[in-house]
């Protein structure tokens, strides 16, 4: 390898000798008076000028397809601020212990050592990137590397108006934020934790601070958000953004459905609807995007299409793992431990022949979606935090009125839809491996569904066990008279005021009988319309919080949790549903508990009437009802 001092000794040649252009290709600057040289003119131009005084890459870094890996992405940590429903359990995940991952100097080590040999980009990602105390540290360290023109963050966007004028001074020259929806709320159900109002904060401050375009990338998922494409588009308008919309791609763990992934094309039907004179932008060498704008717009709009059109035959990137693991494809599953060899005191020529072995090693391609899906892999929580998709995407109803960004015109509608994922856990069931599922018969392990994290832990879960006849446990004081008529038969809501405040809980169930066809898609999760548990799931949770407005005569109560579980019985071909509400107040939660099993009832039969018209609701009851001034009543 006695070329590579030459090629580095000619690079930084190159890089000196004209300061005003990073690209090392001179600039000329034009006569008083004459027109300046066109972007896309200078940019043809810097480009020519590479190509025939570029010095030989590093045989390192260069794959048997001729591939020049220049992209370094380094992952900083496992750990997250948010707990998206789509990446992680609410309580997290394992995580590597700290022993285990690179130090900040390791970090440093690995990134002198590929800039050396030629990688000109490092982005930094997570977990979240932000989180790390030494953040700033590690961008300033990395400024001073000789070689390096990029350094990028991608981020959740949390601490980013923060912390962005340490890092830009540091040297950050580039931000992805990552956000999936625009509506608020359906943002907070996404993530588990507030915070929608601090990403947008942390993009006006991008914004403020000169960084042009913004990225924001948003994974597209049907049933999920597709239906904000146009919003996201809108943004663009005004603002200097460059929304990248990601195509769905499996990981582990992600029980990937190809009919949950939005294609490039799709989205781009989508688009060119409402904007016919969307153009198509120059794109630029090893780009993954493929970058279009609206005529007058600030900003633009790209499509990563790793699954429906790959762009494997310009790959530049590595990846470098938070355990110090080095990942030539991010879909492929073979890693080489760089930390490992550092920690044992290999030299730098001993490094760059494993990293060189590596990266000859890389394939032409990845294995295609299908194939990918079924490949083991490490869930991209462990990789890069924000593409992982985890399970299947829940919907709820939401106005999205909200102008979040300030631009005037962004569309205004009512949508069914909620970016994040379900939480399935077994109900006294074993879990059944994944691609074991699509063959689940009638007495196989069942599906469930449960609204909250805890739901094995719960003892009022449904299971075939419960199922008894019902019967009373308790009996409540008759009633000499309706309470919601007046003396003159007239109705009239129940006066409450002088009651005091008591803990109310009440649990309701229904259940719905779909019939063999319907009862094997909700099962397989494969109807057109989505997941059906999901969706209906969060119908229930939001009936019980409107149930003032859907029952004339209810008081508005303050619920203080709700939580709605749905179990598959294949001996019957339905799904039993159970809802439970809590509130601290002078009036019970029976009829929040009531409305949100039948409303939940109500959606999975739309969510399947498609299938079949012959679908049966029923056996809406009362489980029980504890805190009143009558007494508790339980069926058993």
């Amino acid at each position: 390898m006695a070329t590579q001092p030459v090629s580095r000794m000619l690079r930084r040649v190159l890089r000196s000798s004209v300061r005003s252009c990073s690209s090392g290709a001179p600039v000329t600057q034009p006569r008083p008076g004459e027109p300046s040289q066109s972007a896309a003119e200078e940019l043809s131009r810097r480009r020519q000028f590479l190509r025939e005084h570029s010095a030989p890459f590093s045989a390192f870094l260069t794959d048997g397809f001729g591939r020049h890996h220049s992209y370094l992405r380094i992952s900083l940590t496992e750990k997250c601020n948010l707990r998206c429903q789509y990446c992680m359990p609410e309580e997290g995940v394992p995580l590597t212990p700290k022993a285990d991952l690179l130090t900040t100097e390791e970090i440093l080590t690995l990134a002198r050592l590929f800039v050396k040999e030629g990688v000109d980009k490092i982005r930094l990602t997570g977990g979240e990137p932000l989180i790390r105390p030494d953040v700033v540290d590690i961008v300033a360290q990395l400024h001073r590397l000789e070689g390096l023109r990029t350094i990028g963050v991608t981020t959740n966007g949390i601490n980013l108006a923060r912390l962005l004028p340490q890092l830009q001074k540091a040297g950050l020259s580039a931000i992805n934020i990552s956000l999936d929806t625009l509506v608020p709320a359906k943002f907070e159900f996404i993530v588990r934790r507030k915070g929608f109002h601090k990403v947008m904060e942390g993009i006006h401050k991008a914004i403020e601070l000169g960084y042009s375009p913004v990225k924001v990338n948003c994974v597209v998922m049907r049933g999920l958000n597709e239906d904000e494409l146009l919003d996201f588009v809108a943004l663009t308008e005004g603002l200097p953004l460059d929304v990248r919309f990601i195509e769905y791609m499996p990981f582990d763990g992600n029980k990937w459905n190809v009919k949950k992934m939005v294609s490039y094309k799709e989205m781009l039907d989508t688009l060119r609807r409402q904007w016919p004179e969307l153009e198509k932008l120059p794109e630029e060498e090893s780009s993954t995007a493929k970058t279009f704008r609206v005529p007058g717009f600030r900003g633009q709009v790209s499509f990563i299409t790793s699954m429906s059109e790959h762009f494997c035959g310009t790959c530049n990137r590595l990846r470098i793992t938070a355990d110090g693991n080095l990942k030539v494809c991010l879909f492929g599953n073979s890693e080489v431990s760089l930390r490992d060899h550092l920690r044992a005191g290999a030299s730098e020529e001993e490094l760059l022949g494993i990293i060189g072995a590596a990266v000859g090693r890389k394939k032409r391609q990845h294995a295609g979606m299908f194939s990918i899906s079924q490949m083991k892999n490490r869930p991209m929580i462990l990789i890069e935090l924000f593409l992982m998709l985890q399970d299947s995407p829940p919907a709820i109803p939401s106005v999205s009125s909200w102008d979040p960004l300030g631009v005037q015109g962004l569309r205004r509608s009512v949508r069914l839809s909620i970016q994040g994922a379900t939480l399935w856990k077994g109900c006294r069931v074993p879990q059944t491996p994944p691609l074991a599922q699509r063959g689940l018969g009638a007495d196989s392990p069942q599906r469930h569904y449960s609204s909250h994290p805890d739901s094995d832990a719960n003892p009022k879960c449904l299971s075939p066990a419960s199922r008894a006849p019902a019967a009373h446990s308790g009996s409540l004081p008759a009633s000499d008279q309706l309470t919601h008529v007046d003396t003159e038969g007239r109705a009239a809501m129940v006066d409450v005021g002088g009651k005091p405040d008591t803990e109310r809980v009440a649990v309701a169930s229904a259940v719905v009988l779909l019939g063999p066809e319907a009862f094997r898609l909700v099962q397989e999760n494969q109807l057109k319309k989505g997941d059906a548990l999901a969706v209906a799931q969060l119908a229930g949770v939001q009936a019980a919080k409107l149930t003032s407005q859907l029952i004339p005569l209810c008081h508005h109560v303050a619920l203080s949790h709700v939580q709605v579980r749905l179990e598959l019985d294949g001996a019957r071909h339905a799904v039993v549903i159970q809802a439970s509400c809590r509130a601290r107040g002078p009036t019970g939660v029976e009829m929040e508990a009531l409305t949100s099993a039948a409303v939940a009832a109500l959606t999975l039969y739309d969510m399947c009437k498609a299938v079949s018209r012959d679908i049966v609701l029923g056996d809406i009851k009362l489980i029980s009802k504890t805190g009143g001034q009558r007494g508790d009543f339980h069926r058993t």
